[in-house]
C-alpha cells in the first residue's frame, strides 16, 4: 500500500511550524493509528472521529497532512459550502465561446495527495455525504453537467469530525466510514496538564516547538512512506 501522495523519489515532509506535530499528541493512539492507516490505504473509506470540543480533532487531522509526502494539501470543507464547490463543476461558457468546456475544479481536486478535513460531518446535507464517501473510496471524482463529463483522480485521507451531542451520522453513512474512533481529552490530571502546557508551548513558539519533536515526526513519517 501506499500513501495518496507518494510519488517516485518524493521525501516524507518536515512538520510544518504551523502545524502541531502528531507526534505530540498526549495520548489517543486509537486515533493516531487510524489516521496513519487510512494515509497508507485511502480506499480504506476515511476516519469518523467523535468527540466534544477540545479533543484534539482538528489538531490531529492537520497534522496528519505534515506528514505525508510533499507539500500534502490539507483541505477543509467550509460549513455551508454546496456541491459545486465540493465536487467542481463544468462552466459551460467555456463551451458557447470556443467550443470546449471549462472544468472549474472543486475541494475533492485540491485535496488529492493530501487531507480532507470535513468538521460537523453529521450536519451535512446528506447527497454530500454520500459524494465524499463514494469518492474517498474510489478515489475518482467524476463530475457530469448537461451532457458533459470529467473526470479527475481524488486520492485523499478523507476525516470526518462530529460531537454526538449535536446529532448523530445517520446509520447508512456510518457504516460506510472505514473507521471510526470515540475520542475525549484525557481524564488524568498529570495527561490533562501536559497536554495544556504542550499547547501553550507551540502557540507560544510554533517553530520551536516543532524543532522539539522534528526527530519523532521524521521517523513517523519515514515509517508511514515506508509502509
Amino acid at each position: 500500500m501506499s500513501s495518496p501522495a507518494s510519488t517516485p523519489g518524493a521525501a516524507p515532509s518536515a512538520s510544518s511550524p504551523s502545524r502541531y506535530p502528531l507526534s505530540a499528541l498526549v495520548g489517543q493512539e486509537e486515533l493516531r493509528l487510524a489516521l496513519l492507516l487510512c494515509a497508507l490505504d485511502p480506499a480504506i473509506g476515511g476516519v469518523l472521529v467523535r468527540g466534544d470540543k477540545g479533543s484534539g480533532k482538528t489538531t490531529a487531522a492537520r497534522a496528519l497532512a505534515g506528514l505525508l509526502p510533499g507539500a500534502a494539501p490539507f483541505v477543509e470543507l467550509p460549513v455551508g459550502a454546496g456541491e459545486d464547490r465540493l465536487v467542481g463543476t463544468v462552466d459551460l461558457r467555456g463551451l458557447l465561446h470556443d467550443g470546449r468546456p471549462r472544468f472549474v475544479p472543486g475541494l475533492l481536486q485540491q485535496a488529492h495527495g493530501g487531507v480532507l478535513y470535513v468538521d460537523e460531518v453529521n450536519l451535512l446535507p446528506d447527497h454530500l455525504v454520500d459524494v465524499l464517501l463514494d469518492v474517498a473510496a474510489s478515489g475518482v471524482n467524476v463530475v457530469e453537467r448537461d451532457g458533459v463529463s470529467h473526470r479527475h483522480p481524488a486520492r485523499f485521507v478523507l476525516v470526518g469530525s462530529m460531537n454526538p451531542e449535536e446529532g448523530e451520522l445517520r446509520p447508512q453513512f456510518l457504516d460506510r466510514f472505514g473507521l471510526v474512533v470515540n475520542v475525549a481529552a484525557p481524564e488524568d490530571p498529570a495527561a490533562r496538564a501536559e497536554a495544556v502546557e504542550r499547547r501553550l508551548a507551540f502557540d507560544a513558539d510554533p517553530a520551536g516547538f516543532a524543532a522539539r519533536w522534528q526527530a519523532e515526526e521524521g521517523a513517523l513519517a519515514r515509517r508511514l512512506q515506508a509502509a
